[in-house]
């Protein structure tokens, strides 16, 4: 017992058995049975959590200005279905499922071939992902193929449920790094040709790089680039997405930033950052219902934009630099970026508040 656990309470010790019992008694049902159990559960959180409710409706609407209202509401329902079914069932049922013979019953491969030619070539890999699809499904196939992934998280709070769901994780091989001194651990994996694994949608607060997402700027952190400009490795943008009822995932690769690719560019660090952040958005345009967009992505501002001041003629030249930019998008981005982030938002042309 580590001194984490020593300090449980007794809430954190309640809480602990409650989420034994409850997924216990869930797995003796077939996991069909458990995702449309989840699911309801999902509708009701929905229905009850009405702040965040609104939240994620608004982040739907500026992402998807032309989307109907009803279709809308369609993507915001699923969502919360789909996070409870992740939380619930996949989360558990995932690490028992996919092992070196079992996977092909469960997961299609699509793209995965140049990942593959790295793998075998015994090159470190960044890899990442956002909070879409099931996001622990890609180091679970690696881990049970022979290629096991460091993938960095965020301690639970509850002492006793992070031991269990550690051990569940760590089961098939995928090792888990807590984020708190996690930067030499991580750097000695790449440095010795390992593979670590991120969660890159994270909002980075204010002193994070602002990049485009869904046109507006979002604070990301740039240890990602970083870490693979020292070490010179690929950076591989991926996710695992729902294809059926039951557990049936795809895996898809969104995209491959190469050491060639970013190292005649000015700006090296946000043009890594920005790509990375515009291969997420491909993968939740792809699959809207399966993004969490109860997330407050855009909760940070630039500075420029707290202090009321022009956008900044260097960002803009940054940001005109990128090869995907177009005018319309970079008009978007200007646009966001002049409004108050306290001012409402309608269906079309305001950000999201957060």
């Amino acid at each position: 017992m580590n001194d984490a656990e020593s300090r449980a309470t007794l809430m954190d010790l309640t809480q602990y058995l409650a989420a034994r019992s409850v997924l216990g008694f869930m797995n003796s049902f077939p996991i069909e049975a458990n995702l449309s159990t989840a699911a309801a559960i999902g509708r009701l959180v929905h229905r009850l959590n009405r702040k965040r409710r609104q939240r994620a409706t608004e982040h739907v609407r500026w992402c998807f200005p032309r989307l109907p209202d009803a279709e809308v509401e369609r993507i915001v329902v699923r969502s919360y279905e789909h996070m409870i079914q992740l939380f619930l069932v996949d989360s558990i049922a995932a690490p028992r499922r996919i092992s070196a013979d079992a996977w092909p019953r469960y997961i299609e491969l699509t793209d995965l071939g140049p990942v593959i030619d790295l793998l075998l070539h015994g090159q470190g890999l960044v890899m990442l992902t956002g909070h879409c699809g099931n996001w622990e499904l890609l180091a679970c196939l690696l881990a049970a193929l022979g290629y096991p992934v460091h993938a960095l998280a965020r301690p639970i709070d509850n002492p006793l449920i992070n031991r269990w769901l550690l051990g569940i994780r760590e089961a098939r091989g995928t090792r888990i790094i807590t984020k708190w001194g996690a930067i030499p651990v991580v750097q000695d994996v790449v440095r010795r040709g390992g593979r670590a694994a991120f969660i890159a949608d994270q909002n980075a607060g204010d002193q994070g790089l602002f990049v485009p997402f869904f046109g507006r700027l979002a604070s990301t952190y740039k240890s990602i680039a970083l870490l693979a400009i020292r070490y010179r490795v690929p950076v591989v943008a991926g996710g695992a997405f729902r294809i059926s009822h039951g557990f049936q995932y795809r895996l898809t690769v969104s995209d491959i930033i190469r050491p060639e690719e970013w190292e005649g560019h000015e700006d090296p660090i946000f043009y890594i950052t920005a790509r990375y952040n515009r291969a997420i958005e491909v993968m939740v345009r792809s699959h809207p219902e399966q993004y969490l967009w109860i997330h407050r992505r855009w909760k940070s501002r630039p500075r420029f934009e707290r202090e009321g001041r022009p956008f900044p003629d260097r960002l803009r030249a940054k940001l005109e630099s990128l090869p995907w930019m177009t005018p319309s998008e970079l008009s978007r981005i200007i646009e966001s970026s002049g409004r108050r982030s306290d001012e409402p938002s309608d269906r079309t042309d305001s950000p999201p508040s957060d």
